[in-house]
């Protein structure tokens, strides 16, 4: 199992979660967050601050992860400086509280 983390902008999670779900990746957890990347959130003023952004997180079965990682960046994608990351991680159990069953 891998696990995908994208941190995206905010405006583009709709678009996101609905090409995830059309390409059958229909679960995923939320979080609203404020970060900076590379540019350290340096504006053309040259004030820095934090911008907000979303993460993304979900779990996939090992061979769905590039699928699921390129729906995410063709959704997020505008061509201009802050829109996001993602990364994979590998996950090596998952354990569903309720019924104790493994696995996805």
């Amino acid at each position: 199992m891998k696990m995908i983390w994208a941190i995206i902008r905010p405006e583009k999670v709709d678009e996101v979660a609905k090409r995830l779900d059309a390409g059958g990746f229909p679960a995923f957890t939320r979080f609203d967050v404020y970060g900076r990347g590379k540019q350290k959130g340096v504006n053309v003023k040259g004030h820095s601050y934090d911008m907000p952004k979303t993460t993304l997180m979900l779990v996939v079965e090992d061979e769905e992860a590039m699928k699921a990682a390129s729906i995410i960046e063709e959704g997020a994608k505008t061509g201009s400086m802050g829109d996001g990351r993602i990364f994979i991680t590998s996950i090596e159990e998952a354990i569903t509280i309720r019924t104790g069953g493994k696995g996805l």
